[in-house]
């Protein structure tokens, strides 16, 4: 089998696992969105869509969280970790999407990279769950199951995403981006997983890995 026929195959079997995707995060748009990514860095969604409310109270929009205190917002994102570094990142970018682009959130992957905290991955999840365009964001999850099936050599983040992207059609990435981090979460932990009892791992893992 060629490397394209167990891909193609692994999109199927995760289409049938998982035919809805409803994005992990809680927000109510682009903005909302980009900060929950943001705060997601290093720390689970759930924990993530447990302090968001509180944050949103305080402000949801770049214009009100441009007018708050960084401490403030500190105090709120502290369970996420990160804190210092996320709510100063918070504050500037706010800033910065209400003097160059009329409180908006950018809908290219260069001017999204250029705000504070946001890295290339953070843009491809907003321009992919709030935008629509093809983006196939690579995080943890997606990384080591790429490594974990043959997909991809787990160099870099980087290389495996330009892997998966050769791999699979553009029309698909968005949904199966977040197919793959289902899969991951439900069958495919990073610790304490029997390959051999995996539903894809077991068909296509990497036999160095197996137990």
């Amino acid at each position: 089998m060629t490397k394209q026929e167990k891909a193609d195959d692994i999109a199927r079997m995760l289409d049938e696992l998982y035919p809805e995707t409803p994005i992990p995060l809680d927000h109510k748009d682009p903005y909302t969105l980009l900060i929950a990514v943001l705060l997601s860095a290093q720390c689970t969604d759930e924990r993530v869509n447990q302090v968001t409310p509180y944050l949103w109270q305080l402000a949801d929009e770049p214009y009100t969280m441009s007018q708050q205190k960084v401490e403030d917002i500190k105090a709120i994102i502290r369970p996420c970790g990160l804190s210092p570094r996320k709510s100063q990142a918070i504050y500037d970018l706010s800033h910065i999407l209400i003097e160059k682009h009329g409180g908006q959130v950018p809908q290219t992957f260069e001017e999204l990279e250029e705000l504070p905290g946001v890295g290339h991955k953070t843009a491809s999840v907003v321009m992919s769950q709030a935008f629509g365009v093809p983006a196939f964001p690579v995080d943890t999850h997606i990384h080591r199951l790429a490594y974990r099936w043959c997909l991809s050599t787990g160099k870099s983040v980087e290389k495996t995403e330009k892997d998966l992207k050769r791999l699979f059609p553009r029309e698909i990435w968005n949904k199966l981006h977040l197919q793959i981090i289902f899969f991951g979460r439900e069958y495919c932990p990073a610790r304490g997983h029997d390959m051999t009892q995996c539903p894809i791992c077991s068909k296509y893992g990497r036999k160095s890995l197996m137990k």
